[in-house]
């Protein structure tokens, strides 16, 4: 039943962002559209497969120069292994940045045990270097459950 509700949550958001994205196409052209895709997707794999260090060049610069990984944040996440990166639609958010959800797996390299963490990102255009840059940092794996 929860599944079930679950499914139709997602359902309902792809339609709505959908028909949000094809509303108003002067906030993000065609071609901006088309990148987004394809750098989430390659963003995607990387969380799935790669390392942290893969997944840098796809932060917003700004953001890192806000909040700096320090080397304790970069070792957490030497200690976990990505098993699942699932992200939702793509959701327009107010302030021209686009927003969706992910529902990461993360197994725990020392205990061998999995859990579910859910991920906000936030994309960003980045109109002087053309491309889109995920706005809210690394994933937050250690959130409180």
């Amino acid at each position: 039943m929860r599944r079930t509700f679950q499914i139709l949550l997602l359902s309902l958001l792809a339609l709505t962002s959908m028909s949000v994205l094809a509303a108003d196409p002067k906030k993000i052209t065609k071609g901006q559209r088309k990148q987004l895709e394809e750098i989430q997707i390659k963003y995607d794999s990387t969380m799935r497969w790669g390392t942290v260090e893969d997944a840098l060049p796809y932060l917003d610069p700004e953001k890192a120069k806000e909040h700096p990984l320090t080397d304790l944040e970069l070792s957490r996440f030497e200690q976990v292994k990505i098993s699942s990166y699932r992200a939702g639609e793509n959701v327009p958010l107010p302030d021209g940045t686009i927003g969706r959800n992910a529902e990461v797996r993360v197994i725990n390299l020392n205990t061998q045990s999995e859990r579910t963490a859910r991920v906000r990102e936030i994309w960003r255009w980045d109109a002087e270097d053309k491309r889109w840059l995920q706005a809210n940092g690394l994933p937050d794996l250690w959130q409180d459950r």
